[in-house]
């Protein structure tokens, strides 16, 4: 078993990205709805998905998984609205050419609104740039209004939280035997912020250790599914306690971690440099080690320091490469490395 660190939450991979990965001593990247994959059909082709995979080896790293396809092959699923059958089957479609060109994970998330924040440029510890969410704000929109996930479309109708379990519902029936016939896993992102109010007219139904475990039992013990445990979301919902509870619960199902924290809880927090946050980072490591979690982590969002471009709605690699991001990475590489618990180099496996 081994816990490693990958290089996360990849937009717009190029040669940079490698550069900035290999100067790190990364073997691997995880790639979110990345440029090179435009699914213009509806669905990620078995082309683009070759030739993505061929560029990562020819770099001298390994796809360690993708999350997120792009909204226009999702959003139908989440709001369970007529067309959505179509989109389940690209999503199908989807899975199987994972599977032919050797990618194993696919991250999705079921955030009919998706990711909300009231301030993108609010100011953390010694000035850098974060993000924070205040529900009492909510009502001056998403500021992370404009971001390629963030839906326009326009909510005809609200979607209340029974009619998002039954349609996440629906989407699990659909692809949960494909994805095990072709030997992919899924893994569900927590909602983010966890708010058991509606934001935007979609009711939010992942917010809470008992909410996950749920999600685990429509799932039906299928190997197929299991979580991206995002910390920085479950530790909005009750810091470092609440996180236990989602390790305890679900330690073999978690697939991968998005490694940031948050200060405070919903229904208000502040995004934050790892270390100064609700959760201490060395006692996470050791309790998904002790819960059998063998994966990989990614330090997700993080902080923009002095010279860094911009906090993470800037999707470009010359924000990506950044000093808070190598900070993350440092840090996360010292806490392993003190725990014993770095991961082994990997082999990258031919295509």
């Amino acid at each position: 078993m081994t816990i490693r660190i990958s290089l996360g939450h990849v937009d717009r991979y190029d040669d940079r990205i490698a550069t900035f990965a290999h100067q790190l001593g990364l073997t691997g990247v995880q790639l979110h709805t990345p440029d090179h994959l435009p699914g213009a059909g509806g669905f990620w082709s078995l082309e683009e998905l070759r030739a993505l995979r061929e560029r990562c080896d020819a770099d001298g790293l390994a796809i360690d998984g993708l999350e997120n396809v792009p909204l226009a092959h999702f959003w139908k699923i989440q709001r369970g609205l007529a067309g959505r059958d179509e989109q389940i089957e690209n999503y199908q479609r989807t899975i199987r050419n994972l599977a032919a060109v050797g990618i194993d994970l696919l991250g999705y998330n079921f955030l009919g609104t998706y990711v909300w924040r009231t301030d993108m440029a609010a100011r953390g510890r010694g000035g850098a740039l974060v993000t924070t969410f205040d529900l009492a704000d909510v009502g001056a929109g998403n500021a992370l209004a404009g971001y390629r996930l963030t839906p326009d479309h326009p909510v005809d109708e609200p979607i209340t939280a029974e009619q998002m379990w039954a349609n996440h519902q629906y989407f699990l029936d659909a692809v949960l035997p494909v994805a095990q016939e072709a030997g992919v896993r899924l893994a569900l992102h927590p909602d983010d912020p966890p708010v058991d109010v509606p934001l935007g007219g979609i009711a939010r139904i992942f917010t809470s250790p008992a909410a996950l475990g749920r999600a685990f039992e429509q799932a039906g013990g299928s190997p197929s599914w299991g979580l991206n445990l995002c910390l920085g979301t479950v530790s909005e919902m009750n810091g470092e306690q609440s996180i236990n509870e989602v390790i305890d619960l679900l330690g073999p199902s978690i697939f991968y971690v998005h490694f940031r924290d948050v200060r405070g809880t919903v229904p208000r927090f502040t995004e934050c440099f790892l270390g100064e946050g609700n959760f201490n980072p060395g006692r996470v490591i050791r309790r998904l080690y002790d819960a059998g979690f063998d994966g990989f982590l990614i330090d997700d969002h993080v902080p923009a320091m002095t010279g860094d471009v911009d906090t993470w709605g800037d999707i470009s690699s010359e924000a990506y490469v950044s000093r808070g991001r190598a900070h993350a990475i440092g840090y996360l590489q010292g806490v392993l490395n003190g725990l014993g618990l770095a991961g082994q180099v990997r082999v990258i496996k031919g295509s």
